[in-house]
This record gives C-alpha cells, sequence and structure tokens, in this order.
C-alpha cells in the first residue's frame, strides 16, 4: 500500500518516519537486476548505500522528504579499472537535481506557466531558492529550445530594455526581445543591443521562417534597422506609431527648456511661464477643456517672445494627425508636407531635425498604415522581463533570466513537460 501511494516504479517502501510538527520522511531504495560492469561485463557487487534526500511534493498537506538509499556498486575484478559507481534512475531524480522528478516538473508548471515566484514555490516544497530555480532551469531549457515552439511569424518587433548595471562604475547591459507582434508571442531574449548579435539570432533560424516574416516593427533604431536591413530585406519595417509621437514631444519639451533658459536665465522654476504650461504643452489638444487653451495659449503668449514654443506645439499635433486616417497614400503626402514645413529655416532647431529624423524614417512612418501592427507587444514584454529580473535573486545570469521570461511569455507547449529529459 506504502508503495502505491508513493507512486514510484521499482521502488522499495522502508520505511515512513513521521516527525511531529516538520517533515514526513518516506526511505525508499531502488530495486532491480544487479547492473553489470560496463568495461568487463562481468556482475557488480554493492559496494554501501548512500542516502540522498529529496524534496517531494506534499503529502497529505505535509511537506515531504523523500530518502532514496542508493547502492554503489563496484567490479570485483582486480585488474578493471572502473572502480565505483552509483546507481540512478531518472524516473526518481535527475542526477544533480535536489527535487524529485514529478517536484522538479511541477515547480517548473508552476514558475512558468502561473507565474509564481520562486520564492513562493521553494516555501511550498519546504526548500531552499536554489533548489527549485534549478529545477526550473534545468527542465525548462528543454522546453524554451524546442525549435516548433513558436512556427510561422509574420511580424516581428524588436525592442532593448536595460538588462542589469555592473561593475563599479555600473556600466549598463542590455538585453533585446524579439517579439511576435501579432500574436503578442516572446521569441527570444538576446543579450545586447547590437545589430551583430541580433543579426546572430536571425542566422540561426532558417531562410524559409525568415522568409515569411511580412512585417517588421521597430522604434526608430538606427542599431535594429540594419539589422532588418541584412536579416530580413523582403520584409516591410514598420516605424511604431508611439515612438514617432514620442519624438515630437521630446523636441517640444526640448524647445520649451530652451527658450526657458534664454529668455529667464535658468531653469524652469514654480512661477515660472514656461514651467507652469509644460503639462498641457504635451497633453492632445483635443482633450485641453476650452479654460485649458486659453490658459496655455495665455502662458505662451507672455512667456515665449519669438513664438517658438508655439511653433513646436503645433509641429508636435501635426504630427499625431499622421495617424488620424489609414489611407497610405494620404499619409505619405501628408509626411512630405511635414518634412517641407519642418525644415524651414523659419522654424526652430529642434523642429528642424525632428523634421530631418521624420525624411529618414518616411517609408517606415507610412508603412504603418499598410500594416496596422505596432511595437506595443514588445513594449509590454520589456515589463515582464523587468518584473522577472526584480523578482529573482539569480537575475545577474542572463541565461536564467531568459529562461524563465520564456516560459512565461514564450508559449511553449507544456505538453512536452512530461515526456522531456532536463539539461
Amino acid at each position: 500500500m506504502c508503495e502505491l501511494l508513493v507512486g514510484l516504479p521499482d521502488v522499495n517502501v522502508l520505511g515512513v518516519v513521521d516527525i511531529v510538527d516538520g517533515l514526513l520522511e518516506v526511505v525508499i531504495e531502488q530495486r532491480g537486476a544487479r547492473p553489470s560492469c560496463r568495461l568487463c561485463r562481468g556482475p557488480a557487487v554493492a559496494k554501501d548505500r548512500a542516502e540522498v534526500m529529496l524534496a517531494d511534493l506534499a503529502c497529505f498537506g505535509r511537506r515531504t522528504r523523500l530518502r532514496w538509499r542508493k547502492h554503489r556498486w563496484c567490479c570485483p575484478t582486480a585488474d578493471c579499472g572502473v572502480g565505483s559507481w552509483t546507481g540512478e534512475d531518472s524516473r526518481i531524480a535527475a542526477p544533480r537535481m535536489a527535487l524529485t522528478d514529478r517536484a522538479g516538473r511541477w515547480a517548473t508548471l508552476q514558475v512558468g506557466k502561473h507565474g509564481r515566484a520562486v520564492s513562493e514555490v521553494a516555501e511550498d516544497l519546504g526548500c531552499d531558492w536554489h533548489t527549485v530555480n534549478d529545477a526550473v532551469i534545468a527542465y525548462g531549457s528543454v522546453l524554451v529550445d524546442d525549435p516548433a515552439r513558436f512556427g510561422v511569424v509574420a511580424a516581428v518587433g524588436l525592442d532593448e530594455t536595460l538588462y542589469k548595471r555592473e561593475g563599479r562604475y555600473r556600466k549598463q547591459c542590455w538585453s533585446t526581445q524579439i517579439v511576435d507582434v501579432q500574436r503578442g508571442q516572446l521569441l527570444d531574449v538576446v543579450a545586447g543591443r547590437e545589430a551583430v548579435t541580433c543579426c546572430a539570432w536571425f542566422a540561426e533560424r532558417s531562410q524559409a521562417w525568415r522568409d515569411g516574416i511580412r512585417w517588421a516593427t521597430l522604434d526608430l533604431s538606427s542599431s535594429y534597422r540594419v539589422v532588418l536591413d541584412t536579416m530580413l530585406p523582403d520584409a516591410t519595417q514598420v516605424a511604431d506609431p508611439y515612438h514617432v509621437v514620442h519624438l515630437a514631444n521630446v523636441a517640444l519639451d526640448e524647445c520649451r527648456r530652451r527658450v526657458q533658459n534664454e529668455t529667464v536665465g535658468h531653469r524652469g522654476r514654480k512661477h515660472d511661464l514656461l514651467y507652469r504650461a509644460r503639462r498641457r504643452l504635451v497633453m492632445a489638444r483635443e482633450r485641453l477643456t476650452v479654460d485649458g487653451r486659453e490658459q496655455l495659449m495665455g502662458l505662451l503668449a507672455a512667456g515665449d517672445p519669438h513664438r517658438e514654443v508655439w511653433f513646436a506645439w503645433n509641429a508636435k499635433e501635426v504630427v499625431r494627425q499622421i495617424y488620424d486616417h489609414t489611407d497610405p497614400e494620404l499619409a505619405r503626402e501628408w509626411v512630405d508636407e511635414i518634412v517641407r514645413d519642418f525644415t524651414d529655416t523659419e522654424m526652430p532647431f529642434e523642429v528642424r531635425r525632428l523634421g530631418r529624423t521624420i525624411g529618414r524614417w518616411k517609408d517606415q512612418i507610412v508603412a504603418w498604415h499598410q500594416a496596422h501592427v505596432s511595437n506595443g507587444p514588445t513594449e509590454a514584454i520589456n515589463n515582464l522581463i523587468n518584473r522577472v529580473k526584480r523578482t529573482a535573486f539569480g537575475f545577474r545570469r542572463f541565461e536564467h533570466c531568459r529562461i524563465r521570461a520564456l516560459l512565461y511569455a514564450g508559449k511553449p507547449n507544456w505538453e512536452l513537460l512530461a515526456t522531456l529529459t532536463p539539461r
């Protein structure tokens, strides 16, 4: 009956140790045929028994330990150089794992699929954080490296996020997320944000897979533009609308700060006119109330003597109007008008610079009106990466962070978890 309750194949239950107000220990030993020496093929003899304590799934609502008495075998032949070895059974526990096989698979499912913290799962099992994390990495690395995990991808997005700061001078280390923006699926996480590492990732994929990508979204990054030009020459590049509008807002804010310094000789303070208008300037025009618009115009009239900030504010609104419709031809004409008007010599320096940038990215900006895909899912994955590295003690190891992020957002085939062999 005890063997049926334990549910492990080919084991003898030697006893159950019930520690009051403590753990429940189940003592087992492996049964089966006597092994043979791998070198001389002679019958082995038992040398001794070494006990291994493994964390197991809870039993009757109590934390349970599996005490496995392993047989240590040796070859009786004197001139055989094999020596001794310990019997293993991956059905009970994988080598070098402090969790049983079933507990390791359960922990991987809890952390990867359900997004639970490693510390929370470790508390349920009554073991150390590293014990659970090692099991998740061992089982999860096989799941995320499954070649059929993401299949055919039609639209891909790239974006970077700050992974960590290291060293005495807090050097910034970045990671690049590659995402299927149509399904919101994380394809992979690449260390760094250089074009070389991203190109290497795409080079590992088959040519047929790369040819199936029609759209590629990016955030006006020259490095990622090189990646897409090199590895996905047939894909249509799409500039993310948020980043285009954000670029106009940055130009407006820089213009306001410059005029503030030139007018009053210092940075914005509480009662300065342009500083008081900073929030209304970046607000969408249609969201301003009648009183709010009148107040904004009054502040600009009093604090913007050459109307430079007013020109920058109108330029920001003109850029937003690119996305008021879905007609590609009209959008191209509108962008051409923007480039011509913004680069006029009477415009503020920030607006002229914005016009040159929009001119360089004109094709990518107009492509949104055909594809209607954005880099929003990639930005959402960035939040996931930040959450993983904050909640994990081992975030300093990039590969651990990558595997945990892919388990949660990479949509692996969880049915394989019952059959795979951990690494």
